[in-house]
């Protein structure tokens, strides 16, 4: 997919992007101008005007030869793989919620099955343009001090306008096997020998993550490319069934790779349960096409701004909420000391497991390129009190994970001192290069946005 006339409009949005930027006051915050948004903690209003980023949404260009894609910062996933699968080919990871860009990926979190073999988005980025504090677009390339800044910045350094990225072949495809343990040491054996063999009992494995239902009671999640069906008929996720359960109700399973990809959106994991979306009589009525994790969390949106649960709460004599959403990574011989500890200390399942490993040494992404950790995603709330304000849980699962060597993710709350979060996040160089791209600190600091909620 070509068209000088996408380039040409790509280059329009660019510059009412820039000229965007330059009509914002001095000292006041530089911010998209953006609606959804797949981050989980609060900040700061402020009424200045965004950055306009119209047009800044699409794919421009795909190489089905050289497996590259020309891509749009604000490209949700969801578009950027209706464009690419017409050529039989996917980006090498592609996060589970269809509503993240490709830009938010790069610049915070993205992650899922393939993550074991591809890593992280960004690390299949072969080169971007980036609108920085000063205004200016920059193109980067990996070995760039911004290129590799960036990955973790959450805006800090600037924004994406466009990437080129590495693609895959895939085929139409997937099949499934669900792999039963009761020790989580067993568990992470295998996950070590899947990495160092990309196999397991013989058979090729292309995607790899797991669930955790209970402290015995654990499945990874073993996917294989297939061009051929067989005898067995595509599994639909959409409709009345859930995905989440049918892992523990069957060993086998079948999907489109376009379903796969999007397998965990439909429930947005397990967390639709929540608004009812998963009751049988609510899910008749429940249109299908707003069975959607952005649907979901314009949902959660409106409970924070009106306190609908919290009330509810009061009204039952229930102990208040503390929202506990977050994803953290520990070393795979570090797992099962942590899910004791969770287990122990918040109690929340089900937890998803994804195992990663890095290719290379990033900066402002603290992971040791060729050690392989696990992604433990939970999300939810847990009834603790008066405290819940306070995230005690949530200050708990921090400290934590620092003590065993992990790192946390920063698209949720986080409540580190300003020297442990330099520490952890190579604040020292962070701070160089947004100097040298921002040095009238127009963007905000990560620190401010990731801690401060500024």
């Amino acid at each position: 997919m070509s068209s000088g006339r996408a380039w040409v409009d790509h280059e329009a949005a660019v510059r009412r992007l820039v000229e965007s930027a330059a009509a914002i006051p001095a000292g006041q915050p530089v911010r998209l101008a953006k609606r959804t948004s797949n981050l989980f903690r609060p900040r700061q209003a402020t009424t200045t005007p965004g950055l306009d980023v119209s047009g800044l949404d699409g794919v421009i260009e795909v190489d089905a030869v050289a497996r590259t894609a020309e891509v749009q910062g604000m490209c949700t996933y969801e578009d950027l793989v209706d464009a690419t699968l017409a050529y039989g080919l996917i980006p090498l990871v592609v996060p589970q919620l269809r509503t993240i860009t490709l830009g938010g990926a790069v610049t915070g979190l993205g992650i899922e099955s393939t993550s074991f073999r591809s890593g992280l988005p960004h690390e299949s980025v072969l080169e971007m343009d980036v609108l920085t504090g000063a205004g200016e677009v920059v193109t980067c390339r990996p070995g760039d001090d911004l290129f590799d800044t960036f990955p973790n910045s959450y805006g800090s350094l600037g924004y994406a306008t466009r990437l080129r990225i590495q693609l895959e072949p895939v085929p139409s495809y997937v099949g499934l096997r669900h792999v039963r343990f009761d020790d989580v040491g067993l568990l992470a054996k295998t996950v070590s020998e899947i990495v160092e063999t990309g196999e397991y009992a013989g058979e090729r494995v292309d995607g790899l993550d797991g669930t955790a239902f209970e402290p015995g009671e654990l499945y990874l999640t073993l996917a294989r490319w297939t061009e051929s069906p067989g005898d067995a008929t595509p599994s639909d996720y959409t409709g009345q069934e859930i995905y989440f359960r049918s892992i523990q109700q069957r060993e086998t399973d079948l999907l489109t790779t376009y379903d796969y990809l999007w397998r965990w959106d439909t429930d947005w994991f397990w967390c639709s349960g929540a608004f009812g979306a998963q009751h049988p009589l609510v899910r008749r009525v429940w249109p299908a096409r707003l069975r959607r994790s952005d649907v979901y969390h314009r949902l959660l949106g409106l409970d924070r701004r009106f306190g609908i649960a919290d009330r509810l709460d009061r009204r039952a004599g229930r102990p208040m909420r503390e929202r506990v959403i977050q994803d953290v990574e520990v070393h795979l011989d570090r797992l099962a000391e942590f899910l004791e500890w969770f287990d122990a200390e918040v109690g929340m399942r089900p937890v998803w497991l994804c195992p990663l490993v890095a290719k290379r040494p990033w900066r402002t992404y603290p992971l040791e390129p060729g050690q392989t950790y696990v992604n433990v995603g939970f999300w939810g709330t847990v009834h603790v009190g008066p405290e819940a304000s306070d995230g005690p849980l949530n200050r708990a699962i921090e400290a934590r994970v620092h003590e065993l060597g992990g790192h946390k993710s920063l698209y949720s709350e986080a409540f580190y001192d300003p020297e442990t979060f330099d520490r952890l996040y190579d604040g020292t160089n962070l701070a160089e290069v947004k100097h040298r791209y921002d040095p009238e600190d127009r963007l905000t600091t990560l620190y401010d946005k990731a801690v401060r909620k500024r």
